[in-house]
């Protein structure tokens, strides 16, 4: 289903067209870690140690990453204290927010059904 471009930038949005550019975006929301940080910011702010920790499997260097990325679409905020060491923290804006309600809902469904996946699929089941 296409959508008459909003900003005027490109004639409509449709991410089944090769150029258009909410690929991109749909790629940024689609990415495991995005989704799994978006979740977790869903609270409120949160530390990168913290994020670190609650995200098992994740180095380092893909989460700055991935935190870079939802910076640069505006789905979140990174706010810098003034302390020794730096304390930084990140927080959903108001359209990261509203990416957070369909991305907890394909969080439940893959919770839900992932038995009844390994039942029909055994390499699931690891």
């Amino acid at each position: 289903m296409t959508q008459t471009c909003r900003t005027g930038a490109h004639d409509d949005h449709d991410v089944y067209s090769l150029m258009c550019p909410c690929r991109t975006l749909l790629d940024l929301l689609a990415n495991k870690w995005s989704a799994l940080v978006i979740g977790l910011l869903d609270d409120g702010p949160v530390r990168f140690t913290v994020l670190r920790t609650r995200l098992p499997g994740v180095s380092s260097k893909m989460l700055t990453r991935t935190l870079r990325r939802l910076e640069s679409a505006s789905l979140i905020t990174r706010t810098v204290y003034p302390a020794v060491p730096p304390r930084v923290e990140y927080e959903l804006t108001e359209l990261g927010a509203s990416a957070a309600i369909p991305l907890g809902l394909l969080r439940t469904w893959a919770e839900d059904n992932l038995d009844r996946i390994a039942v029909l699929n055994p390499r699931w089941a690891d």
